[in-house]
Parts: structure tokens; sequence; C-alpha cells
């Protein structure tokens, strides 16, 4: 089978290409024949009736200043040149992402679209756990001062953080007695009109952030990030350490409580945060962190997930 394949990400340019997701999916992919095209949200449009998307076929190598070639730009009809669009650029999780999700939705019954966009448009990271009170840490969503500072009264070390960010970005701990919580509140309150989360502090994130990658809700395998030392937030992205980790028996019932959920919202490519034994996020955007699954374990991520798309486009 070879399937023709639009990659909607961020600038392949800029990919790292020890540790980008991204770039190992398009790897795979072209090792199995498939084409491929990149292009950039911005680059998408919808123009009576038709979805289109300014694209360039791209081939991916592992060099370090040149990981994408590129042929001569072309604009795709999504519906009819197409098989198979990737949604993996980056959030933040603003208006324009979510424009983006309605105008993909478009292309439902005609070409597929992963992750299911209606489903990415209306479960982002730190909402879809919601779902599962039961397996995840205390947590307030609200821009209520007042809720937020019993919740703080309550629990007395909490995390604070946006609740579109990403990569770690906007993370604070607040302990009990901490005299930045007035301004911090300020802060978060002035600048915009979205609430916050607030989650109890949980001590096991010393011992690292579990990433469970999920591949059609069914766990893959799993890294650790280690936070350095000092810092609370664990992510890649503010310099956390990956490192090797077993899945445990709490990380699979986990993953069994979620996964019908993520296969019924067409949530294919997924990557859930797992502290201690607490759900804390559920990446469906652009989940990462399949290159260093593969470095520690040999689980090939990429191939199982393409083993998965091929067999889903067999049966249309």
């Amino acid at each position: 089978m070879s399937l023709r394949i639009a990659i909607q990400m961020d600038p392949l340019e800029s990919v790292d290409i020890k540790g980008d997701t991204t770039f190992a999916l398009a790897e795979e992919a072209q090792a199995r024949g498939h084409k491929i095209w990149v292009y950039e949200p911005r680059h998408l449009s919808f123009d009576t009736g038709r979805l289109l998307a300014r694209a360039r076929p791209a081939t991916v190598q592992r060099v370090k200043e040149t990981p994408g070639v590129f042929g001569e730009e072309t604009v795709l009809d999504l519906a009819n040149d197409i098989d198979v669009v990737l949604m993996r650029q980056d959030p933040p999780f603003d208006m324009s992402y979510i424009t983006a999700c309605h105008l993909l939705e478009l292309l439902k019954g005609q070409t597929l679209v992963l992750n299911d966009p209606e489903f990415v448009r209306s479960g982002p990271e730190k909402l879809f756990p919601l779902l599962f009170p039961e397996i995840i840490p205390d947590t307030l969503i609200s821009r209520d001062l007042k809720a937020i500072q019993a919740f703080r009264a309550k629990h007395r070390d909490i995390i604070i953080k946006p609740l579109y960010g990403n990569g770690g970005a906007g993370v604070f701990r607040m302990q009990e007695g901490d005299s930045n919580f007035s301004s911090l509140m300020e802060m978060f309150l002035e600048r915009t009109r979205e609430p916050m989360i607030a989650q109890a502090f949980l001590p096991a994130v010393s011992n690292g952030d579990k990433r469970v990658i999920l591949v059609n809700g069914e766990a893959v395998g799993a890294i650790n990030r280690r936070p350095q030392k000092g810092e609370t937030r664990s992510n890649m992205h503010v310099g956390g350490t990956a490192e090797p980790v077993e899945l445990t028996e709490t990380d699979i019932k986990i993953c069994e409580r979620i996964g019908p959920e993520l296969q019924r919202r067409g949530q294919i490519f997924v990557g859930i945060d797992v502290i201690g034994d607490k759900l804390t996020e559920v990446n469906v955007t652009s989940p990462t962190g399949i290159q260093e699954l593969k470095r520690f374990t040999g689980i090939d991520a990429a191939a199982i997930f393409w083993d998965c798309v091929q067999d889903m486009v067999a049966k249309g």
C-alpha cells in the first residue's frame, strides 16, 4: 500500500532530528514508500467548498542542518489528492488551532485525519482527564479567585498552570505561605479571560513524570522525564532528562481505563503523562517521546502507528 500523506506541522526545517516525533513518523512513512507533503497551518484554506493546502513534497533525512529536502510547492485538494492528513503542529491551543480543527473536520468521510480533529478540538490535554476524576490529582479549573484561594488553603502545596499551555511554560508551584501567590494571581487573571488549572502537588514528581505512548487506545511503552535539580517541571523543553522506565501495573490500568474513550474519539496517537499513580495530562495534539522510547527500549511506536493507519485506510 502506498499512501499520499499531508503533514500539517511546524516548519520541518527547524526540527530536532534526534528528538522530534513528527520527523520520526515522517521517516517511517517514507521508508514504507508513502509520499509525503508538508505544510503549516497558515497554509490551510477553505475555498468555496474545497479544503486546500499550499504544500511542498518532502523527503526527510537525518542531516542536522537540512532535515527536509523539498520539491516544488503545489496546492493540494485535501479531499481528493490525499489519503491521510496528520495534524501535528504544536500548541498553543488558541483560536488558530481550533479553526484548523474545524476546517479539517470538513474532510470527515473523505480523507482520514489523525488525530480526529473534532475530538482534538473538544478534548484539550488538560481537560480530557476530567472525564476520569478517580485517577487524576485533586484538580480545580477556575478563574474565581476565591475558589483558587480555597483550593490552595485546602491542599497547601499546589501547581498552577495555564489551561491551554504546553511544554511546561507558565507552570508554578505555590506552597503554603508563598508571598508571590497574590502577584501570580493578578498576572494570570489580568493577562487572559481563560480559567487556569490548579492541582494538588504530587511529591512523586521528584522521581519523574512518565510519558506513556498509546496507539489506538493501547499502551505501547513509556519513558520517564526527570526534572533538573531544584525544578518542578520535568518537560524536556525546560531541561528535563529522558530515561528508560517500565510500565507499571498502575500505568497499564490507567491506559485500560482511558483507552476505549480514546478509540471512540479517533485519538489514534496519544501521549499521556503519569506522576506516581495519577494521570495529569492526555496529549492529543502533537505528543512527543517516540524517538527516546525507541532508543531506550527498541519499541518502534512509529511503525506501530503506521501499521494501524494502513489498516484503517484499507478498511475504509
